[in-house]
């Protein structure tokens, strides 16, 4: 019974998201009010409340989603596995629930309304908030992976910001892309660079 009631949970937060990313999308962000947001998932402003405390949060919320399930997935890869690979496995693992498989491409209009999006200040603040949030937990992660302490070792902590960079920039480059291009293949080139020490591409081909 518990089962049904958490999918449940989940399913009217999913369905809230998804409104306030459809109508923020449609409308602008600064004609999109909770109870817009509450009516188009059919539940009450009420109910909104008890999942989100603002619309920003609900827009974010999936940042939050795929922060819990690449800490989840890095816990679970293989416990002989290089370190950088079961990252990037774990990333783009958390990435493809929401973006699709490899080969999926963005639809233009709706990339032209993310970027809108993502150049919204709360938003970005939520975002920012959220990111400093995931990255400890992403710290806390790699320290057990690696016999480090969270609390004393600064290693954790360099590769969960450098790992949060390399999604970031990856994005920001995503989103600018003419044409329109998948993410999960850049988010695993980035990855990939960062584990062979991000070398200097000027260099390639000296002897």
């Amino acid at each position: 019974m518990s089962g049904l009631r958490e999918r449940k949970k989940q399913a009217t937060r999913d369905a809230l998201m998804s409104a306030a990313l459809l109508l923020t999308l449609e409308r602008g962000l600064e004609n999109v009010r909770i109870e817009d947001i509450a009516a188009e998932a059919g539940v009450s402003p009420r109910t909104f409340s008890n999942y989100f405390s603002s619309k920003y949060e609900a827009l974010a919320a999936r940042h939050t989603d795929r922060a819990e399930h690449q800490v989840a997935a890095l816990r679970t890869r293989p416990a002989r596995e290089p370190l950088w690979q079961a990252l990037t496995e774990a990333t783009v693992q958390a990435w493809e629930l929401h973006a699709g498989s490899q080969d999926t491409v963005p639809e233009p209009e709706r990339l032209a309304a993310t970027r809108l999006l993502a150049d919204e200040p709360s938003l970005q603040a939520e975002g920012l908030k959220l990111a400093f949030a995931s990255q400890r937990e992403l710290a806390v992660a790699v320290a057990e992976r690696t016999g480090s302490d969270p609390g004393s070792d600064l290693y954790p902590h360099l590769v969960a910001v450098t790992v949060t960079a390399a999604v970031q920039a990856t994005v920001g480059h995503w989103l600018h892309a003419d044409p329109p291009v998948p993410i999960v293949p850049l988010l695993r080139d980035a990855l990939r660079q960062l584990a062979a020490g991000l070398p200097d591409p000027s260099t390639r081909g000296d002897t």
